[in-house]
């Protein structure tokens, strides 16, 4: 990957909606050496996929929870079957396993706490193997991006 591919990467990061005439434009190449290397991002999986961005308050979903989960045994077919069932909830954003105290963090949205308890009661609590679960419920994103660094070295 070299300084073009980079800045490629870049741009598309900081906004995808960027035609690949002015992508070409912005790294200093013409239009079909861009798109070729645009195109074989693509194909080495770099680029995965493109997405728009939606603010979630805008949308009612104004309670952002980390909950860590402990489970009663960690045996890949336990871990396996966890993973497997909370995979398929909408609320559940980001699922992480995690070395240490707890083996997973979720990553949760929801309208507000009573849909959270709700979420917590009929669907966390509720699956085979589940130990313990502790939340912690976000009061302020001071941070929040998608864009990876890339050094344009």
């Amino acid at each position: 990957m070299d300084l073009k591919d980079k800045m490629i990467l870049s741009i598309i990061q900081e906004d995808s909606t960027y035609s690949v005439k002015e992508i070409s434009e912005k790294i200093g190449l013409t239009f079909t050496p861009t798109y070729e290397r645009i195109k074989q991002l693509e194909k080495q999986g770099i680029i995965e996929k493109y997405v728009g961005l939606l603010n979630r308050e805008k949308l009612g979903l104004n309670i952002v929870v980390y909950c860590n989960v402990r489970l009663k045994e960690q045996s890949k077919k336990v871990l396996e079957t966890f993973e497997k069932n909370i995979m398929q909830y909408d609320e559940v954003q980001e699922i992480t396993s995690l070395s240490g105290e707890y083996d997973y963090m979720l990553k949760i949205i929801a309208k507000d706490i009573n849909s959270y308890n709700d979420f917590t009661v009929n669907v966390i609590s509720n699956i085979p193997n589940i130990g313990q679960y502790h939340s912690s419920i976000v009061l302020h994103e001071v941070k929040k991006s998608t864009k990876f660094k890339i050094d344009l070295d």
